[in-house]
C-alpha cells in the first residue's frame, strides 16, 4: 500500500444495488485542506484496515470526502419522518454519503459514511457542510454509548477542511466518517410505503430481514417477525437509554433505526440530578422527547412502522392491524422487563426476588427525584455504603442523606439475604455503574476550545467516557455533576 492507494476497504455494496431507488448516486463536494483531527484506531482495526493508511494524505482525502475509497459508491439516502409528530415526505441525507458497506473482520456488513460531505437532492436549503464542535460531539457521545455498552453507530474519524462554516458566526468546517450496522430508519419505510412502486416495501422488508433479522425469514408470517424484531431491539435500546441516564432528544422516526443502533448525537444530553420530565433540546419546547417520554415515544414510533408492513403481514388489513397491535401494546412490558434486570444488577441484587427489586427501584427513583439527587453518582455512592463508607452518600446528598436511611437499611437487608460478601456486590455494581459519563458542561468545555484550537480537553474527556467504570487519577473533575446554575439554563441544539 503506497501514499496514494485508496484501498483501504473490503466492500460490497448491497443496499446501492438491492435498492438503489431509495436515493441516489453523487459525490462529495471537494474540500481545499483536510487534515485528521480524531482517529479511532480500534474501530478501524474492526474494519481490517491499518490506522496508519487514514493518517497518510490518501487515507485522509477519503475519510474528507474529496477521494472515493476503491471499491465505494456514494449514494444520498432518501426517507421520510415523523419530526415531533409531524410528517415530513422527503427527508435524506442532505449532507451526507453513504460510501459503501464493509465487511469486517468478523464478517458483519457495517455502513460507512460521510457526515458534512456538501449538499446533495435532499439538502432542503441547507449548505450541505458540518463544522468541528457538533461532528466531535457525535464521535465523543457515540464513543462513549459504546463503552457502556448501549449499541450505537460510532464515528471512524472526524476531518476539519480547511474552510469556515458560517453559523452563528464563522467555525471550522469538519466531516465526521460514521460507522453503523446500517442507515435503515422508520422513516426509509415511509418513504417507501408513499412512493408508487408497490414492491418497493415488500423489497425492503426483505432487505431489512436478510440483513438484520435473518430469524424472520423461517417465521410462519415473516414481516409481521420483523416487526417484533424490531421492537425487541428497539425496547431493549431504549431501556439501555433509561438505565444510564440518556435523553437522545430528537426521537423522530428518521431516528429509529431498523438494526436497533442509536443515531444522530445531536440535541442529546445525559441527567444530572433525576428528573423524567428533563429536556435539554432547544426546539423540544412542549418536552415531547424527554427522558421519562422516550418509552412511549418509542411505541408510537414502531406503530408508524408497522402501518407500513400491514399489507405484507396479510391481505386481511384488520387482522394485520391486530396482530400488529398486539405487539405494539406488549412493548412496554419488554421494555419494563429490560429496564428492571439492568437496575437489579445496578443495584446489585441479581439473586433477590424480582418483586422486592422492583419496588426498591422504583422507590429509590422518587427519592432521587423528591431530593433532587444526581443520577449517575447515587449509584456510585450508594455502592460504598457497602463498603462501610457513607461519606460519598453524604457529600453528594447533603442534609438529604437521612431521608434515604430508610430505603438504604432495606436495600442493605435485601443484599444480605442473598448471603453474598458486601464489597463483592460493591465491586459488581461498580463495574456496571459509571463514574464518568459525558457531563453536558464538559462536552459543552471541551468542544468550544476544541473549536478555538486546543483539543486537550476533548481527548481527555474521550480517554475518559471510553473507560467510564474507573475513575483515573486526575479525572476527579470530569466525574463531578454540574453546577446547578449551569443544567437549569444549558441547552443542546441539531448542530449534527
Amino acid at each position: 500500500m503506497t501514499d496514494t492507494d485508496t484501498t483501504l476497504f473490503d466492500f460490497d455494496n448491497t443496499y446501492r444495488h438491492e435498492l438503489g431507488d431509495l436515493g441516489v448516486e453523487w459525490k462529495a463536494a471537494p474540500v481545499p485542506s483536510p487534515r485528521l483531527v480524531v482517529l479511532n484506531e480500534r474501530l478501524a482495526r474492526e474494519l481490517g484496515v491499518d490506522p496508519a493508511a487514514l493518517r497518510w494524505d490518501a487515507g485522509v482525502a477519503v475519510l474528507a470526502g474529496n477521494a472515493p475509497p476503491a471499491g465505494a459508491e456514494p449514494f444520498a439516502m432518501v426517507y421520510a419522518g415523523h419530526q415531533f409528530g409531524g410528517y415530513a415526505p422527503r427527508l435524506g441525507d442532505g449532507r451526507a454519503l453513504l460510501l459503501g458497506e464493509v465487511i469486517d473482520r468478523a464478517g458483519r456488513r457495517r455502513d460507512l459514511h460521510l457526515k458534512g460531505s456538501g449538499r446533495t437532492p435532499f439538502a432542503r436549503g441547507g449548505d450541505g457542510k458540518a463544522v468541528l464542535g457538533p461532528m466531535l460531539r457525535e464521535h465523543l457521545l457515540g464513543e462513549a454509548m459504546h463503552a457502556l455498552g448501549v449499541p450505537t453507530t460510532r464515528g471512524l474519524a472526524v476531518v476539519t477542511t480547511g474552510e469556515q462554516v458560517r453559523r452563528d458566526a464563522p467555525e471550522p468546517g469538519a466531516v465526521l466518517t460514521r460507522v453503523a450496522a446500517s442507515h435503515l430508519r422508520v422513516g426509509t419505510f415511509e418513504y417507501a410505503a408513499r412512493v408508487d412502486d408497490p414492491t418497493l416495501v415488500r423489497r425492503l422488508a426483505d432487505y431489512a430481514i436478510d440483513r438484520h433479522h435473518p430469524a424472520a425469514l423461517d417465521a410462519d408470517q415473516p414481516y409481521l417477525a420483523l416487526l417484533d424484531a424490531v421492537i425487541d431491539v428497539q425496547a431493549d435500546l431504549v431501556a439501555r437509554w433509561m438505565l444510564v441516564g440518556f435523553i437522545h432528544g430528537v426521537m423522530n422516526t428518521d431516528n429509529t433505526t431498523i438494526s436497533g443502533e442509536t443515531i444522530d448525537y445531536g440535541p442529546c444530553a445525559f441527567l444530572e440530578r433525576y428528573d423524567p420530565a428533563a429536556v435539554f433540546s432547544s426546539i423540544d419546547h412542549g418536552g415531547r422527547y424527554a427522558y421519562g417520554n422516550q418509552p412511549a415515544v418509542a411505541q408510537w414510533n414502531l406503530a408508524r412502522l408497522a402501518e407500513t408492513l400491514l399489507p405484507l403481514i396479510g391481505d386481511d388489513l384488520d387482522a394485520a392491524a391486530e396482530a400488529a397491535m398486539a405487539l405494539l401494546v406488549a412493548l412496554p412490558d419488554r421494555l419494563r422487563d429490560r429496564w428492571a434486570a439492568g437496575m437489579t444488577t445496578k443495584l446489585g441484587l441479581e439473586r433477590a426476588p424480582a418483586e422486592d427489586v422492583a419496588a426498591l427501584a422504583d422507590d429509590l427513583l422518587a427519592l432521587l427525584r423528591e431530593h433532587r439527587l444526581d443520577y449517575t453518582s447515587s449509584f456510585r455512592a450508594v455502592a460504598d455504603v457497602l463498603r462501610g463508607d457513607e461519606h460519598p452518600l453524604r457529600t453528594l446528598a447533603g442534609d438529604d442523606a437521612t431521608a434515604l436511611g430508610p430505603w438504604l437499611e432495606r436495600w442493605v437487608g435485601l443484599v444480605d439475604a442473598t448471603g453474598r460478601d458486601r464489597s463483592a456486590v460493591a465491586d459488581g455494581m461498580d463495574r456496571v455503574n459509571p463514574v464518568v459519563i459525558p457531563r453536558n458542561h464538559r462536552v459543552d468545555e471541551a468542544l468550544r476550545a476544541a473549536t478555538d484550537g486546543d483539543l486537550g480537553p476533548f481527548e481527555r474527556l474521550l480517554a475518559a467516557v471510553t473507560d467510564p467504570f474507573v475513575l483515573h487519577p486526575g479525572d476527579e473533575r470530569l466525574a463531578e455533576p454540574a453546577p446547578e446554575a449551569f443544567t437549569a439554563t444549558f441547552q443542546t441544539f441539531c448542530g449534527t
